[in-house]
């Protein structure tokens, strides 16, 4: 058995039970057999050590300083996690490389993103999952507080803005699962661990996908949105056996892209039992050999948006002018769904097969 490591991120806004969460994720895991690796937060490192962005010459400066420190810390990790005994290894990023994004202005960003050689498509990427703690100012402010961070300074406002940034910064990632304060704290950290033991296959690999038709949505709003950020897909059809089915994908922007491969077999009405892995750019060629001869590959533009703690990917096809699909996954198939007013829902296509992608992918 080949040894597998993932890398993961927890993020959120101020006084969003991050800390907490990680002792939580090092007991569930380490049962489960996992080695667990934790990456502290740079910002802390680097602000008691003196270095801030206020001792720096400019935020910029700063910002190249963190940026740079948590990359080497990242290759590090995952270095000394290749000569762990263990099959199983997770490595758990106290932030990742794009919360930086949400302390600079574009101007700013851009400059780091030069002075490193970096891209914001491969930073944002290299993590396989996104996990994002609701600070207690949305939706549970009673106990928002400074008690236990004498640096936390943000009002209420303030730190629902800075969420609100943070969760934009991530917004794009193909895995970003939003945690919010609709139950009581402990409830919260334990959706959090079931998320991820979701997300590592450690419990059954659900998929909740509710699918609706929607008329053409407004591609200035989309663009403009903070919390909206597309994606292009190019998703081809492999052959199979008809109670399965296997798709790789390309997904990126301007000329950066990740690849995947995904098994999903049919439950009942909206339930799946979806797996994915990630694949090299060698993997995916090789596959696209074995596509299915009677789909083409589907191109789309996806708009991933982050709206009231719920993400939505709404698909634009080069086939359609006058409608699109907007997807939600949940995990209760009983969720309420919360539209964007700016949205305009024609109808519920979850169990219509004549909108499913492999459908469309038909050739006719």
């Amino acid at each position: 058995m080949s040894q597998k490591i993932t890398m993961i991120v927890i993020t959120g806004g101020p006084c969003a039970g991050k800390s907490t969460a990680m002792s939580w994720i090092r007991n569930a895991f380490q049962q489960r057999g996992y080695a667990v690796l934790f990456v502290p937060e740079t910002a802390t490192e680097l602000i008691t050590g003196g270095v801030a962005p206020w001792t720096c010459a400019t935020n910029v400066e700063y910002q190249k300083c963190q940026v740079e420190l948590q990359l080497t810390k990242e290759k590090l990790f995952w270095q000394a996690a290749r000569t762990m005994r263990e099959q199983k290894v997770l490595i758990v990023c106290d932030r990742g490389v794009m919360d930086n994004r949400a302390y600079m202005n574009d101007q700013e960003f851009g400059e780091v993103l030069a002075a490193l050689h970096g891209e914001a498509v491969a930073w944002r990427d290299r993590y396989d999952a996104v996990f994002h703690l609701v600070t207690a100012a949305n939706g549970a402010e009673k106990f928002y507080s400074s008690a236990n961070n004498a640096a936390r300074y943000e009002t209420v406002e303030q730190a629902i803005a800075l969420d609100d940034r943070l969760i934009g910064a991530w917004t794009g990632h193909r895995y970003l699962r939003v945690i919010d304060n609709s139950t009581g704290f402990e409830e919260k950290m334990r959706r959090l661990e079931r998320e991820i033991a979701i997300f590592l296959s450690e419990d059954h690999p659900y998929e909740i996908e509710r699918k609706f038709l929607i008329e053409y949505p407004d591609l200035a709003w989309l663009e403009e949105n903070p919390l909206c950020h597309r994606v292009d897909i190019d998703q081809t059809y492999l052959i199979s056996d008809p109670n399965e089915e296997i798709r790789v994908r390309r997904r990126g922007e301007n000329g950066n892209y990740v690849y995947y491969e995904t098994h999903k077999r049919a439950i009942d009405g909206m339930k799946r039992l979806s797996t994915e892995k990630r694949l090299s750019y060698s993997e995916y060629r090789r596959l696209l050999k074995n596509a299915d001869p009677g789909k083409r590959t589907i191109h789309k533009k996806r708009y991933c948006l982050t709206y009231d703690t719920q993400y939505f990917e709404i698909d634009i096809y080069p086939f359609w002018d006058d409608k699109a699909i907007l997807e939600i996954e949940l995990r209760d198939v009983d969720a309420p769904i919360r539209f964007p007013e700016n949205i305009t829902v024609i109808r519920e296509v979850t169990d219509d097969p004549s909108y499913k992608n492999a459908a469309l992918a038909a050739r006719k």
